[in-house]
């Protein structure tokens, strides 16, 4: 028990060291999109039946950042532009010295090869950091961090971190995402467009643990394209014809969340005016509001997004939020309910609604005054 409880506390101990320190912005004015493609060198990833996990990454990759670079606010950045191996930890120093806006990491799905759906399976998703431990969600993250054993000494690089032990994931529930909102605006722009675009099956916006997105200090995916172990869908992300869409299918993406970026604002300058914009709509810009009126708290009325309903007070940072933060609660016939946002209007709710919706498909707005729900 006093070994169990031992390794906990260094996880966290050592949690709030591994978090990505924001790095210094450039100057030049530049969307900056950090293109990876995940795997390489002696790292295939998942196996298929005529090629690898590591080719098709690196093609659609090459594809992706060829259309953003016609762009000339957007400059790219890749991770790796050949057949290399680079650390996971290595990808994501990339990403944070390029000072980057928005990190997308390319990878190719796959099951276990006794799964009875092997050959059928499909579908693409874009995962985004969270703290979500669904079987299969941890399954996912589980795989695509194992590869730091690759590495010689991972152990001593990643500071005790154990990618095939549930325990080791503690260390997520210390992280704050400041940039969930933007990355799951992003993703489901890119998850949309694979779908419309790439003819995928919309396999939705989903959070897991993975080590690359919680080291990177920005808005961040991790897309999974479609199975390799489907031999239909293996066959089309093999094909040229196939690669193109799925690249296209992301850069246009990418374009839709760079374009809505105060109402399509494509620079560094202008995504920092968009982040105020967000931020005065925001729970914390409405907290700051109150406590410069305290004396009108007890009447003010406010609209809030309540999407989780417990039987018992759950701390601070619980996985239960699934990353969602800032949140508050309040006490309802015996149960505790938890909402995000405080905003004027259920008009201005709606635009968070839907990213919350992402997280908790139930999640309503509900009008408040001095803490209290109305009717």
């Amino acid at each position: 028990m006093f070994k169990r409880t031992t390794g906990i506390f260094c996880l966290l101990m050592l949690a709030a060291m591994w978090l990505p320190a924001v790095m210094a912005r450039t100057a030049d004015g530049k969307f900056v999109v950090v293109v990876d493609a995940g795997h390489g060198g002696h790292d295939i990833g998942a196996p298929g039946a005529v090629t690898n996990e590591k080719t098709i990454n690196l093609a659609v990759a090459s594809l992706l950042g060829s259309m953003l670079e016609q762009d000339k606010d957007v400059k790219v950045v890749y991770t790796r532009p050949d057949d290399k191996f680079v650390t996971l930890q290595g990808r994501a120093d990339i990403a944070n010295k390029a000072s980057g806006d928005l990190f997308v990491s390319i990878h190719t799905n796959s099951v276990d090869t006794n799964a009875k759906n092997r050959t059928s399976v499909h579908g693409a998703a874009v995962y985004v950091l969270g703290l979500d431990r669904t079987a299969d969600n941890l399954a996912v993250a589980m795989r695509e961090n194992s590869v730091m054993k690759l590495e010689k000494d991972y152990t001593t690089t990643y500071q005790g971190f154990d990618p095939g032990s549930a325990e080791s994931y503690i260390i997520f529930e210390m992280s704050q995402n400041k940039y969930m909102r933007q990355s799951l605006d992003a993703a489901k722009s890119v998850v949309d467009q694979l779908a419309s675009t790439a003819g995928r099956k919309n396999n939705g916006v989903k959070q897991a643990n993975f080590w690359v997105l919680l080291k990177t200090a920005m808005p961040s995916m991790l897309v999974e394209l479609d199975f390799i172990c489907n031999p239909a869908e293996e066959k089309f992300m093999a094909s040229k014809a196939g690669q193109q869409k799925l690249a296209k299918a992301i850069y246009n993406g990418v374009t839709e969340y760079r374009k809505s970026l105060n109402g399509g604002a494509s620079t560094r300058s202008g995504q920092s005016r968009q982040s105020s914009t967000r931020a005065k709509s925001s729970h914390e810009a409405q907290m700051e509001q109150k406590a410069t009126t305290p004396d009108k708290e007890s009447s003010t009325v406010s609209y809030k997004i309540q999407f989780l309903v417990s039987p018992k007070r759950l701390r601070s940072g619980c996985s239960d939020f699934k990353g969602l933060s800032p949140v508050e609660s309040y006490s309802d016939g015996g149960a505790y309910k938890y909402t995000f946002g405080d905003y004027p209007s259920a008009r201005a709710a709606a635009s968070d609604l839907k990213s919350v919706r992402e997280l908790f498909p139930d999640a309503f707005v509900i009008k408040t005054v001095g803490g209290k729900r109305l009717p």
